[in-house]
């Protein structure tokens, strides 16, 4: 693949609990922000977030994990970011893990 991953930053990305379970909401953004009020094709805001509990700041801290390895996208509008999976990263990753497990 053409993608160069840095397994180590994936690995630490997915390593938490709420990362990955952001990085499976956005995988099915209808199903999980049906409330979003720009077009989910856009990706999903960030403040879209803030129904898991958490503080903007702690989610954005999240963002800015996934976003470093590169299981995510951002693509900012005005003052809205908004986030989508990196589906060939996490394709490249997945098969690197299975060849080397």
């Amino acid at each position: 693949m053409s993608t160069s991953i840095d397994l180590d930053e994936i690995i630490k990305a997915l390593a938490h609990p709420v990362r990955r379970k952001m990085l499976a909401d956005l995988k099915e953004p209808t199903t999980h922000f049906p409330t979003q009020e720009h077009a989910l094709e856009l990706g999903v805001c960030a403040g879209q977030f803030v129904r898991c509990g958490l503080s903007q700041s702690t989610i954005s801290a999240h963002l800015a994990v996934l976003q470093r390895a590169k299981l995510v996208t951002c693509k900012k509008l005005g003052q809205w970011s908004f986030f989508k999976r990196n589906e060939e990263v996490i394709a490249e990753f997945l098969q690197h893990i299975a060849k080397d497990l």
